[in-house]
């Protein structure tokens, strides 16, 4: 059951009348059943994989917590007994003779110091555990299959075989969002929920577990378990977000996508000219098939009344890759750097690590080397959790190469800036913007081809194609009518992305939604989506019985 099908509105629109109708304290127990019911529809098997990371992780907190509050009682005993004897002690100095001596700061920082210890050790088995499922599922084949390649270089016979598990929906968002739930448990953020249903539909719930985003427990629980009172409004702008989606996903993404498999699944046949076309379309269509997901998420989060964060801020709109980060899959970059960057940066050994290269390497570059450690760990991470293979990790890595060689340059673009920007004031330009929004499309679209391809020296090698192969004349051919799109598919598809540049220049300025509802008389409003439901059953791309396709980022 995935978003773009019949029986998942159909459950949708089911669940949500019951969440209204029924009595206020079913709502969330309600949201527990159909999650699971929902991920019962991906196999039942993986209800395992989501019910072991769920009781990890929900140990894990209430031991944390549970350790913090015995900590704190005792240690807020100490004190009191220790400024109870100082007292007798004032009063009567002989007192001090005949009783044991006091509990002094000293002892107390030493009790906390060792109950943190132990906190620790709990989060880290717990996070171990939970990420342990992760690695043996996702990849365990990838690790035999390198280990197998090595056998193979030293001519040795022996092979290991492949476990062949197949990849549980969702496993790396819902394993992700507990693990951080741990972190947050342990960092003091919010104490840990005793309720054990409660924390399960944290974990699993249902809209955020094909494609994220990653919530953190600190926002999501604020409303999750709240009773809501239904609201036509609150519903009603949950389902123009929904509209929005599957108008992104059914009229662009998947019209799209028979073009990109043609011309990827016989590169030699596409050569030059078509691998430029690969990577605009691919950036395309990844780009309305993951924010139509995400779109369709947030509105059904909304139509139950539960805020969920934002997951993009018009990426393609970003003067450089490393604001392209901050703007793409938003809940991803933000947990990477909270929970594997920012540790990794102020861990013991990075410290000493950045002592010492200040002591031995040039200043400058003394300081940087911790925070390019730190940075090149996170991309390694960001790129193996998108796929176990190494075409995804070289992309992650070729993200951390482009990020960095741009900071390492940011002293000559600044000298570059300043120099133009007095001579000619063209920095502030529409032209120059433009400029660096579209060096940063075609940078990421150059990086994504490690993603089409799924091999990278055939990435490169098509890559090269670029430069070696020149037959952009078929732009003006049949050739382009020969990639399983015809020419009404072309047309809807511009006129569909002309429109979804509207909208974000729009939205620049403010939600549209809003906009929307402040400008325009609600007849006018719902005829729009009223229009925009039927241009998407009338051009909406369609598999074998009406089914669409499935969304790229559930792979993950």
């Amino acid at each position: 059951m995935h978003f773009a099908s019949y029986i998942f509105i159909g459950f949708v629109l089911a669940l949500v009348t019951l969440y209204y109708v029924l009595p206020k304290k079913t709502q969330w127990p309600l949201l527990l059943l159909g999650s699971y019911v929902f991920y019962y529809y991906a196999g039942w098997k993986c209800l395992l994989y989501i019910l072991a990371v769920t009781v990890i992780t929900y140990v894990a907190g209430l031991l944390i917590s549970k350790n913090k509050m015995q900590a704190d009682a005792k240690i807020a005993d100490m004190k009191a007994r220790e400024k109870a004897r100082s007292q007798l002690v004032k009063d009567d100095p002989t007192f001090a003779e005949s009783t044991e001596e006091p509990v002094d700061k000293t002892a107390r920082k030493l009790y906390k110091e060792k109950q943190k210890k132990k906190r620790r050790h709990i989060m880290a088995v717990g996070i171990i555990l939970a990420l342990l499922i992760l690695a043996v599922v996702k990849y365990t084949d990838f690790t035999i299959h390198n280990i197998n390649s090595i056998l193979s270089v030293f001519k040795i016979s022996k092979r290991i075989s492949f476990l062949n598990i197949a990849l549980p929906m969702g496993l790396s968002f819902y394993t992700f969002q507990a693990v951080g739930y741990v972190i947050d448990v342990y960092r003091d953020r919010h104490e840990a929920q005793k309720n054990f249903f409660k924390y399960a539909l944290f974990v699993s719930f249902f809209p955020q577990l094909v494609q994220g985003p990653i919530s953190r427990y600190g926002d999501l629980s604020r409303e999750l378990y709240t009773p809501h009172d239904f609201s036509g409004r609150v519903v009603a702008r949950g389902l123009e977000r929904v509209i929005w989606g599957f108008f992104k996903k059914l009229v662009i993404a998947d019209r799209i996508l028979p073009a990109v498999k043609v011309m990827i699944e016989t590169p030699e046949n596409y050569k030059g000219m078509f691998v430029f076309m690969v990577m605009m379309f691919y950036a395309l269509e990844l780009y309305a098939d993951f924010t139509g997901g995400i779109d369709i998420t947030i509105g059904i989060a909304e139509m139950l009344a539960i805020p969920v964060k934002e997951n993009f801020e018009r990426p393609f709109f970003s003067k450089n890759i490393a604001e392209y980060w901050r703007r793409w899959h938003i809940t991803m970059g933000t947990w990477f750097t909270d929970y594997i960057f920012y540790p990794i940066s102020v861990s013991g050994p990075m410290l000493k690590l950045s002592k010492w290269s200040r002591k031995h390497l040039p200043e400058k570059m003394g300081k940087r080397v911790p925070v390019y450690l730190a940075s090149f760990v996170v991309w390694f991470a960001t790129g193996i959790w998108h796929g176990a293979s190494w075409n995804f990790i070289v992309w992650g890595l070729g993200n951390f190469v482009v990020i960095m060689i741009s900071q390492e340059l940011e002293p000559l673009y600044a000298k570059f800036h300043k120099k133009v920007n007095t001579e000619r004031n063209a920095l502030t330009s529409t032209s120059y913007k433009t400029f660096q929004v579209g060096r940063t499309v075609l940078l990421m679209s150059a990086l994504r081809l490690f993603d089409c391809y799924r091999d990278v020296p055939m990435t490169f090698k098509m890559f090269g194609t670029l430069f070696t192969t020149w037959n952009w004349n078929l732009l003006s051919s049949n050739a382009m009518l020969q990639l399983g799109i015809n020419r009404a598919d072309y047309v809807i598809l511009g006129i569909g992305t002309l429109v979804l540049i509207i909208v974000s220049i729009i939205g620049r300025s403010g939600s549209v939604r809003d906009k929307m509802e402040k400008k325009l008389p609600m007849p006018l409003r719902w005829g729009a989506f009223t229009i925009l439901v039927m241009i998407i059953l009338v051009f909406g791309a369609y598999g074998e019985g009406y089914d669409a396709a499935q969304f790229i980022y559930n792979q993950f």
